[in-house]
This record gives C-alpha cells, structure tokens and sequence, in this order.
C-alpha cells in the first residue's frame, strides 16, 4: 500500500520520492539539550515549492516486526489553540489538492469549541479542508482539551463542542468518507501528552512566546499551567500519527510550537528508542518519525466588516464586524448594510485605498463562485446602495443550506452521539498503536 507525507496541505514536485526507510533511531544528546534557539536554521519547506518528497512511495507491505497495524499515512492539520481563526483556534490556511493521489492517506484536522464559525472561517479555509474528503480518508476533531487552557465557561463547553461538530458536518463532512471525534474521548491524547512531558525540560516550555504574552496579561495567579504545557498536549496531537507522516503544515505563529514537537520527539527518540527500546522487546529505531515544517500559502481572506484591514475575527469585541454562519437573515442584513464602505466612485479589486471595498467584492466573489474578472465587470459602475442588498442575497443563498443542514442535525441528538462515538473508535485505534510504542519504549509494564 501507498505512504505518504504528513501534511495536510501540499503540492508535491515532480521529483520523484526518497525512501526513509533508514531513519536514525535517535540524535546526539547535545542537540536535545542543548537549545540556543527554538527555531532550527534549517529552511522550512513551502508549499508548491520544488522540493524531493521525504516518504516512500509505493514500497511493500511493512514487516511484522512493525507494530503498526496499516500502512497507510495520516496527515495532521492542527489548529492553535492561540491563534485566531476558526472558533478562535484554526490558522488560516489554504489546502490544495496533492498532485500525487496517495490511496490509503489520510488528514487529520483539529478545531478548538469556543465560539462561533464566522464567513471567514468558512470562506478561509473550512470550505476547502472539506473537499479534501474526496480525496483522502479525514478526521476532523473538536481540540475541547486545548479550549480549557483559558478561563471559560463550564455550562456551555459540552454545548459548544456539539454544535462545532454539527457545525463541520452542516458545512459538508460526509461520514462515509470522513470521522469526526471529540479530543477528550480518545484517551491517547491526554496519555501521551504525560508521558512526553515527564520528557519536557521546563526551560523549552518557558520560551513559548504565547504562554510569555497571555501570562503577562492575565497575571500569574490568573494563568493555570494548562496555559504552559498545552503545546505539550499539541505535540501530542501531532505525534500520535507521526510514524504515518513527514510533514506538518503551520502557521507563522505556529512555527515555534512545531519546533518544540520536533525537538520533543528527537529527545524522546534518544532516551527511548534505538537498542534501548528493543531490549524492552520493542522493535528499535526511532519511536517518532520528526516532522518537518512545511508552510501553506495563504487562504481566502476574508476580512472584518467593519475594519477592511483587520482579519474577520471571533475575538473581535463587535459581533458587527463578522458574519456568523448561523446568523439570521435579518442580522445578516443588518451587518451588511452597516458594514464599513468608503465615497470612491464605482467599485473595484485591489485599490490600497480602498480596503473595505476589496474585502466586500471578494466576499462576493467567494460566495457566487464567480471568477474576478466576471465580479469586475458586474460591479463596477455599481454604487454601494445597489451592491450591498446584492451582497446580502448572495451570503444568505450560500448559508442557506447549512443552517437548514445544522438544525436538522442538532434535532437528532442520537445521530450526532453516534457520529461522535464511532469517529472516536476510529481515532483511538490510530492512537494506542503509538502509545502503546511509548509505553514499551519507556519501561512500563504491559497492560
């Protein structure tokens, strides 16, 4: 059976594929404690770019000595818990189809339940991530762990995570091709995160210039240590599949956290893996394979209504500045009409000047499927009090179906439990291959 990389989004070269087979099984200790910088000087990849895969194509069936129980690759797109994006956690990122079809691949993508979906979420990236399905076997996970880090509300984080999940699912997820789980219902992600901590040396978690920012403006009394070693739990996320992958997609400002995920499994790779780990009776080599980096370009961006230089945005203080996808079509009405515009003649794509209008064209753009060219010459001898109910006719027609979607999942609480309860299976049989590998490697009894 095919492999492939780890990576939620890329588009491979031509170049054909490299055989890994021969990993080291662990790095000098002095690379694993000795940190001057959390950023490697190596150079991450990007997308698109011409580059050699890392993975083996098209080999033969693993060995039996390989305690995995499929060959097939899974691919993690993990959304920050301190970025934000979608529900306030995803990175916007754009996915684009592999140019090779790997059968067997799969992606995997984590969503944070603390609030809202809005267009931008939508419209940025979701959209997108969702088509994916046709091509590769997908999980989707609602990161509920990583939305507990910060102070929140208990009587609606159970509310939230089901209506993130119906959410996924009204926007198009097909559960015959895809999963969809709740991070708290497979236990291998809690369970390694302990596991890789007792591994974490505290000065790497102290160099985490979000857990710097957010302590600094809440106060130290006021931050739990979940807000420290979250990374930790996100290297988790990342790792529990890292023996079916080679690279994870990131954002600017998740460059830092995957580095720690890489440098954490090297360290655990040296203390574990190689001859220490198959004395244990394990198989030996490297217990994680190290993802590499690899940057996506941008996504649709969709910016705020009521600043076109800002990113639409859930932790924007007004709710005017963004169209939810449950928003009703009187309040999408209403956002539009009071949306921010500007007095130039005419409308028009790309003007420095006019960034409100270049965000409201290219929403329309986006939710018509019409190309620019066609947006340009249908809009621009336009006026806004002619383009803004056109506007609004065309974002309530493209919602439309996934609130009627939405609602009719939430009435069949039954359904939604049982899409929940089978994609956490599925995950959880992903998962204890490699945790129960850690377990072995550091010495543990076997249960």
């Amino acid at each position: 059976m095919g492999r492939s990389i780890l990576s939620h989004f890329l588009i491979l070269s031509s170049a054909s594929p490299r055989s890994i087979s021969t990993l080291p099984c662990g790095v000098h200790l002095s690379k694993c404690l000795s940190r001057t910088s959390l950023m490697h000087p190596r150079r991450s990849l990007r997308a698109g770019e011409n580059f050699r895969c890392l993975c083996s194509v098209s080999v033969s069936e693993p060995s039996t000595s390989d305690t995995s129980s499929s060959s097939v690759n899974y691919r993690v797109v993990w959304n920050s818990a301190e970025t934000d994006w979608c529900l306030s956690g995803l990175m916007v990122l754009e996915l684009f189809r592999c140019s090779w079809k790997f059968y067997g691949e799969k992606n995997s993508f984590g969503v944070q339940p603390t609030g809202s979906i809005h267009l931008g979420n939508y419209l940025g990236a979701i959209k997108n991530w969702i088509d994916l399905q046709n091509t590769y076997e997908t999980l989707f996970f609602i990161v509920d762990l990583h939305a507990i880090t910060l102070p929140y509300d208990t009587q609606q984080l159970s509310k939230a995570t089901k209506d993130t999940a119906a959410l996924y699912l009204a926007c198009g997820v097909d559960t015959s091709k895809a999963s969809v789980f709740v991070q708290s219902h497979v236990r291998a992600h809690v369970e390694l995160m302990w596991l890789l901590s007792s591994a974490t040396p505290i000065g790497w978690l102290n160099r985490m210039i979000q857990f710097k920012e957010k302590s600094r403006k809440a106060g130290d009394e006021n931050v739990g240590v979940a807000l420290l070693t979250y990374p930790v739990l996100m290297a988790s996320d990342i790792l529990f599949i890292s023996m079916q992958s080679d690279f994870v997609p990131v954002g600017e400002d998740q460059k830092q956290h995957l580095e720690l995920t890489r440098e954490l499994a090297e360290r655990v790779n040296y203390l574990y893996g190689g001859r220490k780990w198959k004395k244990l009776g394990g198989r030996g080599g490297a217990i994680f394979k190290v993802p590499e980096p690899l940057i996506p370009p941008t996504g649709a961006r969709v910016m705020s209504l009521t600043d076109g230089l800002s990113k639409m945005s859930k932790s924007a203080p007004s709710d005017q500045s963004r169209i939810n996808l449950l928003d009703s079509k009187d309040v999408i009405s209403n956002k539009i009409k009071r949306c921010k515009t500007d007095s130039f003649p005419g409308l028009e794509f790309d003007n420095p000047e006019r960034p409100e209008c270049n965000n409201l064209l290219s929403i329309y753009q986006l939710v018509t499927s019409k190309t620019k060219q066609e947006v340009v010459e249908e809009c621009l001898d336009m006026n806004w009090g002619t383009f803004k109910p056109l506007l609004t006719d065309a974002v309530i027609d493209h919602l439309h179906p996934i609130q009627v979607r939405y609602a009719e999942i939430m009435s069949d609480t039954t359904y939604l439990d049982n899409i929940l309860a089978e994609g956490a299976s599925k995950a959880t049989s992903i998962a204890d291959v490699t945790l129960n590998n850690v377990y072995q490697a550091m010495g543990f009894l076997r249960r």
